[in-house]
Order: C-alpha cells, then sequence, then structure tokens
C-alpha cells in the first residue's frame, strides 16, 4: 500500500509539473500568435492601404470634424475631417520604413566595425572601439537629434540619424561575439591546417557570429521605430500629406484635451507594434541562444 501511494504521490507530481509547464507554453504561443497578427496587419497596412482603410488619408470631411470614435469612423476624425484610422494606415508606411531601414544601415555598419575591430585586433580594435565609445556616452535620442538637426528634414536623414545612433551598440555586441568565437578550438584547428585567415573569417568566425546582431536587429526594430517618431514629434519628421506616426502625435498633442483620440491611436499603435516586434525578437533570442534553450 505504502510502495504504491508513493508511486501515485510521483506520478501526480510529475504530470503537475507536466500540466504547469504546457499552461505556461500555450500561453507563450498565444502571445507569439498575437505578436505575429499585430505585425502581419501593420506590415498589410504599409504594403496595400488603400485595401485596409476605409477612406482617403487626404480626404476632408467638413460635416465630420472632431468627431469622436464611432461606428462611421472607429478612431474618430481629427480637425481637418480626416478619418484618423486612415491616416494611421498610411502613415505606417514612412513609421515602418524607418524601422526597417535604419536598422538594416545600422546593423550592417555596426557589424562591420565589429566584425573588423574584434577579428583584426591590435591597433584597428583600439582606434574603432575608442571611437565606439565617445559615440556611446551620448544618449542615442541625442545623437539622433543633433545628426537629424544638422542635415536637415528629410526621410532619408531620420534613417541616416537614427541608424548613426544605433551603431555602437551592435558594433559592441558583433565585436565581443567575434573574440568569443575566434578562440574556440576549431577555430584554431583551422589555423594549423593553413588557412588563411580570410577564409577563417568567412566560412567559420562570421556565420557563428549573426545569431546575437540578429536577434539585437530584430528588438532594434521596435526601438528605432520610437527614435524616429520621436524625432517626428519633435518637428524634425517630414512635411507631407500623409504623415507618420510621431508627426500625427505631435500634431494631436494640442487637442489633448478636447480631442483625445487623435494622438491616442497613433500612439497606440507605435505601442503595439514596438511590444509585439520585442516579443519576436525574446522568442528569437531564447531560440538563437543554447543556455536558454536549454532550461
Amino acid at each position: 500500500m505504502r510502495e504504491a501511494a508513493t508511486a501515485s504521490t510521483i506520478w501526480y507530481k510529475r504530470n503537475r509539473a507536466a500540466a504547469i509547464r504546457f499552461k505556461r507554453l500555450s500561453a507563450n504561443n498565444l502571445f507569439l500568435i498575437a505578436a505575429a497578427a499585430v505585425i502581419l496587419f501593420i506590415a498589410a497596412c504599409a504594403v496595400v492601404p488603400s485595401f485596409i482603410a476605409p477612406y482617403s488619408p487626404t480626404e476632408m470631411l467638413t460635416d465630420s470634424i472632431m468627431q469622436p470614435p464611432s461606428a462611421a469612423h472607429v478612431f474618430g476624425t481629427d480637425y481637418f475631417g480626416r478619418d484618423i484610422f486612415s491616416v494611421v494606415v498610411y502613415g505606417s508606411r514612412d513609421s515602418l520604413f524607418i524601422g526597417f531601414a535604419s536598422v538594416l544601415v545600422g546593423g550592417l555598419a555596426g557589424g562591420a566595425i565589429g566584425a573588423l575591430s574584434g577579428y583584426a585586433g591590435g591597433w584597428i580594435d583600439a582606434v574603432l572601439m575608442r571611437f565606439n565609445d565617445i559615440l556611446m556616452t551620448i544618449p542615442g535620442i541625442l545623437l539622433a537629434l543633433a545628426i537629424a538637426g544638422a542635415l536637415g528634414k528629410s526621410l532619408f536623414n531620420i534613417v541616416l540619424a537614427v541608424a548613426v545612433a544605433s551603431i555602437p551598440g551592435y558594433a559592441r555586441i558583433m565585436r565581443s561575439q567575434i573574440m568569443s568565437i575566434k578562440g574556440r578550438t576549431f577555430i584554431l584547428a583551422s589555423q594549423a591546417a593553413g588557412a588563411s585567415p580570410l577564409h577563417i573569417f568567412w566560412k567559420h568566425v562570421l556565420p557563428n557570429s549573426l545569431s546575437p546582431l540578429l536577434v539585437m536587429a530584430t528588438i532594434g526594430i521596435g526601438t528605432s521605430i520610437l527614435t524616429g517618431s520621436g524625432l517626428s514629434f519633435l518637428g524634425l519628421g517630414v512635411l507631407k500629406e500623409v504623415p507618420d506616426w510621431g508627426t500625427l502625435l505631435s500634431q494631436g498633442r494640442g487637442y489633448l484635451t478636447v480631442a483625445w483620440w487623435i494622438c491616442t491611436f497613433p500612439g497606440l499603435a507605435i505601442t503595439m507594434f514596438v511590444l509585439a516586434v520585442n516579443m519576436i525578437g525574446d522568442r528569437l533570442r531564447d531560440r538563437l541562444d543554447p543556455k536558454r534553450s536549454a532550461r
């Protein structure tokens, strides 16, 4: 009887632990599905806005100025009578372009600097990292603000400003990964076999160093959109008929007490997209990090 009770206790504990893990896994999967759905929807808004937006973003409905959210206008209308949902849908194009383009430029530039610094070492490493340290002493938003203010108002200048501000982080993480990889046994074996440094770098060091950079770039998309929106909010965005999300926030802040929906829904669009990208980036980090996946 005692052995049967012990066996049933062990079975209960094992199944209870499995049930808890299943619940956690199911909850995580639901959040990931929701995050992927948000990203896909906003990406569709940027690619085919005319199929999603019910109105033209430049159409001014003079009989519906500053109307609260309703069945006809789910996000309400602004001070020109424009449907805010339609403006947010069309404005996603510039916001997402800033996020993805700046990550691409900043990731490539920072990754190249970090790879060269970590693999070459010596005075090249010292010079590049001291310059990188100088950039890291300046907060990213202030550096982007200074660059965008100096270059002037244009979409390209905002992308360049956000990209330059993100370079130090990418360079640091790439350098540390390169230095960790190049001291491993299989690299030393390739050197002993007579492989050239360039061959070792392209075939062994670089492919094994890209995972952290990929994770950081994924999460960096949200950060870049936040930074770009901040620059637009401060008045450095491009003045267009269809503004991006940051410019929408800036234009609606003066009406917050009388028409809260004008700047609330663009802010929610930024929040939802950044949160979704961060969740995908966290899961990607868990999958690519063998220490985390082993837990």
